[in-house]
């Protein structure tokens, strides 16, 4: 699967990663291994998955020691099984020691996190809904913990605060304990005059009796928190039912997502009420990485 990749995101945590990890070296290779030695290293799957992360081994590598030869075999998002190379790569063994813990942090990580949301993208198959990601990431990771997802097959849900709205019920609490009109049209107005167009404006719903009401207001995005799959399919069929008699002035298509404790085991369940989107936490907050080793054959340069 092909993911556009921007090597830019990634250079501040990479660069800290070195310097945390290697510092101003590591002293116990340099005591043991000979100046000058080369070795050849390869990736190996050591369960089944998906990968993700070579562009960043390869940025990597190229930070810690830029002669070191690096060969993929494969390509992010590719499937593979136990025992299968993933990449290789040859240079200074001195280097190759270096960037092993590294390289490995990265793409065990990554390959986790696509590996998780590909499990669940495969569990919805055949159901309209769409496996997002959401703002459980690791701090400074998010740039590469969403990427991985879409390497799963996973869609990414708002990047950040900055880059979509979504009125949550601790927004609606503070505005009402500070005295605020908390009629949804209204605010709905407010957000959209004072955003872009294409910013998509989504609410949370707690009850299916606000949904008529967010219809009308021309929400782009209702959220189901927390509500389970019996009450969101009443609740996508009072949306189905609300716009099809609303005037289409507004020309946008309300879409429904479900979200909270979703898990591999409920996700078809909520699939099967007919969200558009399912956005799922776990899948960058609990991924387990997965099984990958870099083994190095050593060889002293004569």
């Amino acid at each position: 699967m092909q993911t556009e990749f921007d090597l830019k995101k990634i250079k501040n945590l990479v660069q800290l990663a070195i310097k945390e990890d290697i510092g101003t070296g590591d002293i116990t290779s340099k005591i043991f291994i000979p100046e000058g030695s080369e070795s050849n290293g390869i990736l190996i799957a050591k369960e089944t998955g998906i990968i993700a992360g070579l562009p960043v081994v390869g940025y990597v590598l190229s930070q810690i020691d830029k002669d070191l030869i690096f060969t993929v075999n494969i390509e992010d998002g590719s499937r593979v099984e136990k025992g299968s190379v993933i990449a290789s790569v040859k240079g200074l063994t001195l280097s190759l020691l270096s960037a092993e813990r590294l390289v490995l942090n990265f793409l065990q990580r990554l390959s986790g996190i696509a590996t998780a949301t590909n499990q669940f993208v495969e569990r919805v198959k055949g159901y309209k809904a769409q496996i997002l990601d959401t703002r459980k990431t690791a701090p400074g990771w998010r740039y590469l913990e969403k990427y991985a997802v879409k390497i799963g097959g996973g869609a990414n849900h708002r990047m950040g605060l900055y880059d979509q709205i979504l009125i949550k019920d601790n927004h609606l609490k503070i505005m009402e304990s500070e005295k605020e009109n908390c009629d949804i049209g209204r605010l709905v107005k407010k957000a959209r005059e004072q955003v872009a167009n294409e910013v998509l404006i989504e609410v949370e719903v707690e009850d299916v009796c606000q949904i008529k009401e967010m219809v009308d207001a021309g929400v782009d995005v209702i959220l189901f928190d927390n509500m389970p799959p019996s009450k969101i399919n009443e609740a996508v069929e009072m949306v189905k039912e609300f716009e099809a008699s609303r005037d289409a002035g507004t020309g946008r298509v309300i879409l429904t997502e479900a979200s909270g404790n979703i898990t591999i085991e409920n996700v078809e369940e909520y699939a099967k009420a007919g969200v558009d989107r399912i956005s799922v936490g776990m899948i960058t907050h609990s991924a387990r990485a997965l099984d990958i080793s870099f083994d190095i054959s050593y060889k002293v340069m004569l």
